[in-house]
């Protein structure tokens, strides 16, 4: 036996295999075998290749044990990490310690360490292979049978009918439905039979009658569409930028599998395979059973339509106008100029840079009327360059060492300046604005850097042709502006920047680089704006002089700027304060900052990527 062994290995030969063998070698007598059939398993039982076998199993074996022993803790560390942040945030501003670990889990290198442990853990890594292909006949059909038992809860599913064939298929499948998690339902699935009603011929709203009068258990007999790879589910979350309420919008394809939302909110986009409705959840909704959304480009299509139609009724309702005030057989003839001042149409500067350059020229067909020239400067106004529908968003967590300036925007007039003013003077160590830049000469007693920064004509004129200012203008032949440089140096330095910024600025402000915080301050309606003002005796900001209250054309003017404000920029506000009362509004201000400085926040997405 031990000769046996030796000659097959010594210590490399199996324990197992070894018992084996001297258990046929003791029993040899015992065993009803010919002496052939025994030297065959002796033999086999000694054999390298057995061995190798052998080892290859015990190998296996080992690895498998050592596997479990490495299995990981956590699977969702990421997640966790993001939990401890929003712990120990409140924390930084007390404890050096607290600030160093949030500092340390903001590391992007670790991270992204987490978010690959996160991976490995998860198994991740590992590829969708494709279903196996099963050996059928070429005519040969697979039918699947499904049964899913009805409550309350909807099914989860769309049908429609294949334009080419006629038959109901599965159109979608919403995540988190009861038809996603049985697995068994997929799209492009061919609908049979549903509780033994065969379906052929009959259309999708028949379909769904007999599902309504159906009670317990729904059986579905389906033909499988051709085998995808499961589509992982989406981790993009988005922040809606319009209202959306299923119950009245005509194009949904199927109003109890929409979601309703309202301006503002969180998405959770699970799928976006439809190239025209997304399923998307609530960000922190519990039910996990996902929604049909418009998507991007429907919901362009949808605002570009409702822009067109509203142009053509205003259009109309011009020509209306003036052929309602035409005089004579021959051709259009606006009224002379006299009129011109009292027609609301033709008299109007705002009406007219309402309409737009080619209906102002509507009332210029003759050399008699009266000409408005039209506002280029105002023209973007009018035309929202973007289409506002979503945008990607992420939790942006406070970085004490670089805090994001506050942005107030907010027409002419309605307060900025005095809540500025107000609140730089409660914390003059932690808020700061940037010294405006000039190109006139210092006035005896100014200080350049401190009233405002003093350069040469042509150099301000080379940095505004390089983009380099926030905003800029001419007064009285010289040039005064904000560089963005300036903004930048106070947040390097720690301190909260603070401006009120013309609304136009914020195209060159909100960029990954300042992540600005916008605070539009809103006026309150005409009455309360009125009372207010002339309660407080405040100075018309329209008047140079500064040495007059507001007129009433005066509070209508600030009113319709800011309705112009908030069609273009609305969808990038942070924060709306109404100013109706000033003591309140800086209040609110302050709240926002603080809720700025101890709360992850979203931000665009692109901020941080």
């Amino acid at each position: 036996m031990s000769v046996a062994m030796e000659q097959n290995g010594g210590g490399a030969f199996d324990p197992a295999l070894a018992g084996l063998l001297e258990s046929l070698v003791g029993s040899r007598d015992a065993i009803s075998a010919s002496k052939e059939e025994l030297d065959f398993l002796s033999n086999l039982l000694q054999s390298k290749e057995l061995h190798a076998l052998f080892k290859v199993y015990n190998t296996i074996v080992d690895r498998v044990r050592d596997d479990r022993r490495c299995s990981p803790v956590l699977s969702s560390s990421m997640q966790t990490t993001l939990d401890v942040m929003e712990v120990i945030l409140p924390r930084i501003a007390l404890s050096d310690t607290s600030r160093q670990l949030f500092q340390l889990l903001q590391n992007p290198h670790i991270q992204g360490l987490l978010c690959a442990h996160d991976a490995v853990a998860q198994k991740d890594y590992l590829p969708r292979l494709p279903d196996i292909p099963q050996e059928m006949d070429e005519d040969e059909e697979t039918i699947k049978i499904v049964q899913l038992v009805k409550s309350t809860e909807p099914l989860g599913a769309t049908i429609k009918t294949d334009e080419e064939n006629g038959k109901i298929i599965i159109a979608r499948v919403m995540h988190g439905g009861a038809a996603d998690r049985s697995g068994l339902i997929n799209v492009g699935d061919e609908v049979c039979e549903v509780n033994g009603i065969n379906v052929e011929g009959k259309s999708p709203a028949d379909v769904l009658q007999i599902l309504q009068h159906s009670e317990g258990t729904i059986t579905f007999k389906l033909i499988p569409a051709d085998p995808k790879g499961g589509a992982r589910e989406s981790k993009m979350k988005v922040r809606a930028y319009f209202d959306f309420n299923t119950d009245v919008d005509p194009y949904i394809p199927c109003k109890e599998a929409g979601l309703s939302f309202t301006k503002g909110e969180i998405l959770h986009i699970v799928s976006q395979d439809d190239p025209y409705w997304w399923q998307a959840r609530k960000e922190g909704d519990r039910n996990m059973r996902a929604g049909l959304i418009p998507s991007k480009a429907l919901q362009e299509r949808k605002i570009i339509h409702e822009r067109l139609s509203m142009a053509d009724q205003k259009k109309k309702w011009v020509l209306d106008t003036i052929n309602g005030g035409c005089i004579g057989g021959g051709g259009m003839t606006c009224l002379p100029d006299r009129s011109l001042a009292k027609d609301p149409l033709c008299g109007s500067l705002a009406a007219l840079n309402d309409l737009g350059e080619d209906m102002a020229s509507e009332c210029s067909v003759r050399t008699r009327v009266k000409k408005v020239i039209y506002d280029a400067a105002e023209s973007d106004d009018y035309d929202r360059e973007d289409i506002a529908t979503y945008e990607e968003v992420v939790k942006l967590y406070p970085r004490p060492e670089l805090p994001r300036p506050i942005v107030l925007v907010g027409p002419p007039g309605v307060g900025r300046n005095e809540l500025k003013r107000r609140i730089m003077e409660l914390n003059p160590d932690k808020y700061h604005t940037p010294v405006p830049h000039t190109s006139r000469s210092p006035r005896p007693g100014e200080v350049n850097g401190k009233e405002y920064n003093f350069v040469p004509r042509e150099l301000m004129e080379e940095q505004i042709a390089r983009g380099e200012f926030l905003e800029f203008g001419e007064y009285k032949g010289n040039l005064y502006g904000t560089s963005l440089e300036s903004v930048k140096s106070i947040i390097r330095s720690g301190l909260t920047c603070i401006i009120n910024p013309h609304y136009q600025a914020l195209k060159m402000l909100r960029n990954p680089d300042i992540k600005p915080y916008i605070v539009y301050i809103k006026p309150p309606v005409f009455d309360i704006l009125k009372s207010t003002r002339n309660a407080a005796f405040a100075m018309s900001t329209f008047d140079e002089t500064n040495s007059r209250g507001f007129t009433d054309d005066e509070f209508n003017e600030i009113l319709r700027s800011s309705k112009r404000i908030e069609f273009l920029y609305d969808h990038w506000f942070d924060e709306i304060i109404v100013n109706d009362d000033f003591k309140s509004a800086l209040e609110q201000l302050l709240e926002a900052d603080h809720k700025l400085k101890t709360e992850p926040l979203w931000a665009p997405a692109a901020w941080l990527q």
